[in-house]
C-alpha cells in the first residue's frame, strides 16, 4: 500500500462510496449503472431496441448491521 501510496482512510472511502452508490441494473455482460447520473449507453441501447429497464433490475444485496443498526464494516462480504 505503501508503494502506491495507498492510506486505510481511502481504501475506508472507497467502501463507503460504492455502499452508497450500489448498482441497480445489471446486464449479461456485468455492466453496471445505479440509476444515478445519465444512463448508460448499453442500458438506453436496449430501452431503444423496446427492452424494459426493468428487466435488467438486480436487487441489493443484504447488508449485515451490528447491533446499533449500522453496517459494522469489518463484517462486509467484498465477494457479493
Amino acid at each position: 500500500m505503501d508503494e502506491f501510496g495507498i492510506t486505510p482512510e481511502a481504501i475506508a472511502e472507497s467502501i463507503q462510496q460504492d455502499l452508497e452508490n450500489q448498482p441497480r441494473y445489471r446486464d449479461a455482460r456485468g455492466n453496471e449503472w445505479s440509476g444515478k447520473g445519465e444512463m448508460p449507453d448499453w442500458l438506453r441501447f436496449a430501452k431503444n431496441a423496446g427492452v424494459d429497464p426493468d428487466f435488467f433490475r438486480i436487487e441489493s444485496p443484504p447488508q449485515k448491521a451490528a447491533a446499533n443498526g449500522k453496517i459494522d464494516s469489518t463484517q462486509l462480504d467484498l465477494f457479493f
